[in-house]
């Protein structure tokens, strides 16, 4: 393991402990200050980020690359909550939806121009399932579709043309198997080489001789495939499956609504990132730059992640009725 990783895992452990201590319903007003420092990175990133990979989504400040996004998703998290939460004598209605509009639209279009469509897609994703879970009525849900709907076509024209063409490839997997569908089917080798028990770490060989890209971040499942096959593909997928039924308990478990919608959107951005990045390794899903959570290379997805945990905790701990002898 990376030093640089190892630091990130104390860094995630200390996190998830502050964030469970403190009591998630002071996050209401964190969440402002939260969304307000996002934002203006984001801003900075637009108009003084370098470009990476085609990419700019992080600001480098030597010792630690900084990827606004994943905390302007930490922020919007706990806004939509708040907001979802709050007492407008119904269920969500306009008053509500608007006020959701007016939080995601701006950084969400930030985002889009990045270009990360996978963040917008987590985003995107955890509201929906925040919606469907509310008492929301049939009209307002519609409403909210037809808004996401309209969205679709906005992120096509902000994807750039690498993106394009990655969805492109994926609809059509015999186009460019050595350029833009390269990756995709590198990945499938990897997993359908590891078969049932794997090859063992160390001698995974399209990981080892690098004929599988970018084997640390976007297609670290494939890598674990081919090392552990069948048996520790379904062992990781089953370790995921827990992780989220028990967040999803949690939420059940809240005894306030703002809790309540909290667990449900960190299960939902667990469950969705997990379900891209799995889908995309073995070529069911298109390629994106989704992490893996807790298992692929990176700072700030994996501080941001630990942080969510620890708020889960945090719910779990006030859900509970707590004697002292």
């Amino acid at each position: 393991m990376p030093i640089n990783q190892m630091v990130y895992f104390v860094l995630g452990a200390g996190i998830a402990l502050l964030f469970t201590i403190i009591d998630y319903r002071e996050l209401k007003t964190i969440a402002v200050y939260l969304y307000i420092i996002s934002l203006v990175l984001l801003v900075f990133l637009h108009f003084f980020g370098q470009e990476i990979f085609g990419a700019t989504r992080w600001i480098d400040i030597k010792v630690f690359q900084l990827q606004p996004s994943e905390l302007m998703k930490m922020a919007l998290l706990i806004i939509a909550s708040s907001v979802l939460s709050m007492d407008f004598n119904d269920s969500p209605n306009p008053k509500k939806n608007l006020l959701i509009l007016l939080y995601f639209l701006v950084p969400v279009i930030f985002i889009l121009q990045q270009p990360d469509l996978g963040t917008t897609l987590i985003i995107i994703f955890f509201l929906s399932a925040m919606y469907i879970f509310s008492n929301i009525k049939l009209k307002y849900f519609v409403v909210f579709l037809l808004v996401i709907s309209l969205l679709v076509p906005m992120g096509w024209h902000f994807l750039k043309p690498y993106q394009r063409l990655r969805i492109t490839t994926f609809l059509d997997s015999g186009k460019d198997p050595l350029g833009s569908g390269y990756n995709a089917t590198q990945s499938k080798i990897a997993v359908g080489s590891g078969e049932i028990m794997g090859k063992g770490f160390g001698n995974a060989t399209q990981s080892q001789l690098n004929f599988l890209p970018v084997v640390h971040t976007d297609f670290i499942f494939a890598s674990w495939s081919e090392s552990t096959g069948f048996a520790g593909s379904t062992f990781m997928v089953l370790l995921y499956c827990i992780l989220i039924w028990r967040i999803l308990v949690i939420s059940r478990h809240s005894k306030d609504l703002f809790g309540s919608y909290l667990a449900i959107g960190i299960a939902s951005i667990f469950f969705f990132q997990a379900l891209v990045n799995i889908g995309m390794n073995v070529g069911v899903l298109p390629v994106t730059g989704i992490p893996l959570p807790f298992v692929s290379y990176g700072g700030t997805s994996y501080l941001v992640s630990s942080a969510i945990i620890g708020i889960a905790q945090s719910i779990n701990l006030r859900s509970q009725t707590i004697k002292f002898a």
